[in-house]
């Protein structure tokens, strides 16, 4: 098995690459020390975090070894996209319920065992504890179901 291709060295590598994105995109803000920190200050000292635990996950993997790569399964992976397009698409225009109930659905048929009971139980509960939490209980200026609430 190749050490460089298992799930251990490619997330170290993940963290890498956050990291050195956080540092690129933050590198105009003014860093200031510690004692008078600037507003980049905790956004890079966070990044190089991120940067010396992807080093030290890459390292530990390359020794060590893990578990290989499993095959991308493009299914789920599109039906999920899919899914959250729509919700991003339908949000504003119909209301937060029907977002919730097409994105809950397509998500659904990106899974191995589709039973429609099941996912209707997974849209009502995730719509009434959607509403709950954010209109309700954060009282977000968001439409629940548009024209109507």
């Amino acid at each position: 098995m190749n050490r460089f291709l298992s799930k251990d060295f490619l997330s170290g590598l993940m963290f890498i690459a956050f990291g050195l994105i956080a540092i690129y995109f933050g590198q105009k803000l003014a860093q200031g020390t510690a004692v008078r920190m600037g507003p980049g200050y905790v956004p890079r000292m966070l990044s190089y975090i991120l940067l010396g635990l992807g080093a030290l996950i890459c390292v530990v993997a390359a020794v060590s070894g893990g578990e290989p790569v499993e095959k991308l399964k493009w299914k789920p992976l599109t039906m999920v996209t899919i899914g959250i397009v729509c919700f991003a698409l339908l949000f504003e225009r119909a209301g937060l319920l029907p977002a919730l109930v097409v994105l809950v659905f397509i998500s659904s048929l990106g899974g191995e065992e589709f039973k429609l009971t099941e996912v209707i139980g997974n849209m009502i509960v995730l719509a009434i504890l959607c509403t709950i939490v954010f209109k309700v209980g954060l009282g977000m200026n968001i439409s629940v179901i548009q024209g109507v609430w």
